[in-house]
């Protein structure tokens, strides 16, 4: 079994900044889980985020990306592009499919993500995404 770690890097926040983003630190710790989350769809690349917090479509979420075998960690201000409810038929995990932001910095991780995953991304093995 892949495996793939998802938490908020803080607590609940407070009412008062309930507007602000959440942080989530998202660390991948094998290439089969990176294959797994990886949404190559979306044009600006995307990845599915394990979550049972209830997100809205079009949400900022800000996610602090460890790949593979990289010491560097990624941060990506992204947007939630769609949801897995709980329950969801097929086995899958609740969670949100996060949109990569159109920009240079994002570009490269996209290139740097599928890099790792090599010929693995045309794979027809199960994901957790689309």
């Amino acid at each position: 079994m892949s495996e793939i770690t998802a938490r908020p890097s803080t607590g609940a926040a407070p009412a008062a900044t309930a507007s602000r983003p959440s942080v989530i630190q998202l660390v991948f710790r094998e290439k089969g889980a990176l294959y797994a989350a990886y949404i190559p769809l979306f044009t600006e690349g995307g990845l599915f985020v394990p979550t049972t917090r209830d997100y809205k479509l079009g949400e900022d979420i800000y996610l602090l990306l460890s790949l593979p075998e990289d010491p560097q960690r990624y941060p990506v201000a992204g947007k939630v592009a769609w949801l897995t409810p709980p329950n969801a038929s097929g086995g899958r995990t609740q969670g949100v499919g996060v949109r990569f932001p159109t920009d240079e910095k994002t570009r490269l991780l996209r290139v740097r993500i599928e890099e790792i995953l090599g010929t693995s991304i045309s794979s027809s093995k199960p994901t957790q995404t689309i």
